[in-house]
């Protein structure tokens, strides 16, 4: 079995904010941007990945990477903590989510876990580039005086 994913994905729409704005009015949209996202991450990742949302399914979302299930009258919570029972090799899976009862469930199953907002940063890598704020910061006043002949 190779590395399996398991994404809480009301609650990683959550961490985004972008995509938290965007699911007040158009929950549909949110969900689509979400998988976009989730599809371009992994595009490239050998992995199974799951894709849990709350609710009924309106539109089909499509992916590439990812296979999406909708909780319809459950909670997707429960879809999540089903899914972890019936693996077979629970210590290749990995749980993203911030929810707390499931991130204990998982591991007391033995899962990895990763927290929304963790993984966001995972999804949306800053520059390594320092920007002009972050350098100016690093340049003391014996520099700044030597700099303009005031030594």
């Amino acid at each position: 079995m190779s590395k399996k994913y398991i994404i809480d994905g009301n609650n990683l729409i959550g961490k985004i904010s972008k995509l938290e704005r965007t699911r007040k009015t158009d929950p549909q949209s949110a969900r689509d941007h979400l998988t976009a996202i989730i599809d371009r991450y992994f595009s490239t990742k050998k992995v199974d990945i799951t894709l849990h949302f709350d609710g009924f399914k309106k539109e089909g979302l499509k992916s590439s990477t990812a296979k999406i299930k909708y909780s319809n009258n459950r909670p997707a919570d429960l879809m999540i903590k089903e899914e972890i029972e019936k693996s077979k090799n629970r210590k290749q899976i990995c749980v993203i989510s911030s929810d707390h009862e499931i991130l204990n469930f998982a591991k007391v199953c033995g899962c990895k876990t990763i927290k929304s907002e963790i993984f966001v940063k995972n999804l949306f890598p800053k520059s390594k580039e320092k920007s002009e704020e972050e350098r100016a910061k690093e340049i003391d006043n014996n520099e700044i005086k030597r700099a303009f002949g005031l030594d």
